[in-house]
């Protein structure tokens, strides 16, 4: 079995057949799993073993092969650009995007089981994907999906330690401090203290990490209800799939947003190892933290504004747009505005990205949502003038290398559209998302046995005398 398989532009998609892609004058293939009658434990039994062997030999084979020079500029400038992280489920590039084991997000769209013909894939076949490499049958995500609500219960403990905060606190707070609570049920801690063998470390992972990704939405859940709708909580319902439960227990009936949950879910999973929240969870657990503590720290990091917290300033920023221009500004209009906003010391959010040079893919797929649900709704039409407007005016700034908008140019219309308004809370759903990716590639930290983390520092002396010297 093919652990990793990297596929482009596929040209046919036929129902769980092997389809053959051309990228690059290089022929790869695309293996679609039919149901082997495997969970998702097993299935992981199977493929560790294989994938243990190749990182042995990439090792033993090519340990002294260089990828590339560090320059001082990378040092100052966040190591950006540095390669330095083994990152298997996801791996972004430049220019198409992100790519999930290979699978672009339009990929992804057609061959990951939806609950309906023609829908939004679901999150559960996305996260079996981004475990094993493998797209998943119906069964298989039924299957999951019912494994998952079997592990959603929540300790009362967690409430109790959220409701020690003010209901005033920020969302993200409040959501860390709930995952910080479900650590005292750790299995993999309480393994640790026992002596667990490491080459069994991915077991106890695992059972922390699904039951994480089965917990967070009911504790994100529990903040919204809190914070907005006076605590009144509304219960899991065992017969949706993991991205409708989770929008029906925000309170939210209706089977467009039930879709669209589906497909944020799915696309902001995981962006490759190197963001603040992914390399951030990478770097607590190499310390051997549990999954709890990980991901709790990861959520720290996604709450910052150069992270996750642009998706709330978009919505933002876009209402005063409208308070002060009104809901038909015209594009002269709006551009004058974008440049009051540069020229103020302010960005533009949701436009740009650290590596992306090209319109964001995930951006791309929420627009063709909203053109198939929401195509006259005027906060979707101004979004729209600014996909014209804004990257010519970022071009004529000249110091952006990417004009192009993000993901989160486009999530907090959609979500304001369907009656989640509420644009502080935007980055708990980006959190619940995120769990996917950071605790799947987690399970493969441990199984691979990957080292502590500890990259070297210098200081400004070190970097001017080797400047010096060269």
């Amino acid at each position: 079995m093919v652990f990793y398989r990297s596929v482009s532009l596929l040209s046919k998609l036929r129902s769980r057949a092997v389809q053959q892609s051309n990228v690059s004058n290089s022929v790869r293939w695309l293996q679609v799993q039919t149901s082997s009658g495997l969970d998702l434990r097993s299935e992981l039994q199977e493929l560790i073993p294989e994938q243990q062997d190749r990182l042995k030999k990439i090792k033993s084979e090519y340990g002294k092969v260089h990828l590339g020079n560090i320059t001082v500029d990378m040092v100052l400038g966040g190591m950006r650009g540095m390669t330095g992280l083994l990152w298997e489920t996801s791996l972004l590039d430049p220019d198409e995007g992100i790519r999930f084991r290979g699978l672009s997000i339009p990929e992804c769209q057609k061959v990951l089981p939806a609950a309906k013909p023609g829908g939004e894939p679901l999150p559960e076949g996305l996260l079996w994907l981004l475990l094993t490499g493998k797209v998943p049958s119906k069964e298989q995500v039924k299957s999951l999906s019912q494994e998952l609500q079997s592990r959603a219960t929540i300790p009362n403990h967690v409430y109790k330690t959220i409701d020690a905060l003010p209901v005033t606190a920020h969302p993200m707070t409040q959501f860390a401090t709930g995952v910080m609570a479900l650590q005292v049920q750790s299995e993999f801690q309480k393994a640790y203290e026992k002596g667990i063998h490491k080459s069994k470390f991915w077991e106890p992972t695992y059972e922390d990490s699904m039951n994480l990704i089965a917990q967070v939405p009911l504790v994100a859940a529990y903040v919204y209800r809190r914070m907005y709708k006076n605590g009144d909580t509304i219960p899991k319902d065992e017969s949706l799939d993991y991205g409708a439960n989770f929008a029906h227990m925000l309170g939210f009936s209706s089977s467009e947003m039930h879709e669209l949950m589906r497909l944020y879910v799915t696309i902001h999973s995981d962006h490759e190892g190197g963001n603040v929240s992914a390399h951030t969870g990478h770097l607590v657990a190499s310390a051997l933290s549990d999954p709890y503590l990980s991901f709790a720290a990861a959520l720290n990091g996604l709450a910052g504004p150069l992270h996750g917290l642009a998706n709330q300033e978009v919505l933002l920023w876009i209402k005063s747009v409208v308070e002060e221009c009104g809901e038909n500004i015209s594009k002269e209009q709006l551009k004058d505005y974008v440049w009051k906003t540069l020229n103020s010391g302010k960005v533009v959010p949701g436009f740009g990205h650290g590596v992306l040079r090209k319109t964001d893919p995930r951006y791309t797929c929420q627009r063709e949502f909203a053109m198939k649900h929401l195509p006259e709704d005027p906060l979707f039409q101004l979004v729209s003038k600014l996909y014209e407007v804004v990257p010519p005016v970022l071009t004529e700034l000249g110091k952006v290398k990417n004009p192009w908008p993000n993901v989160d140019a486009h999530s907090g219309v959609l979500l304001n559209y369907y009656g989640l308004s509420e644009a502080r809370y935007y980055t708990v759903l980006f959190g619940v998302s995120r769990a996917l990716g950071i605790c799947s590639q987690l399970i493969w930290d441990r199984a691979l046995g990957l080292p502590l983390e500890r990259p070297k520092s210098v200081t400004m002396e070190w970097l001017e005398n080797q400047c010096k010297k060269a």
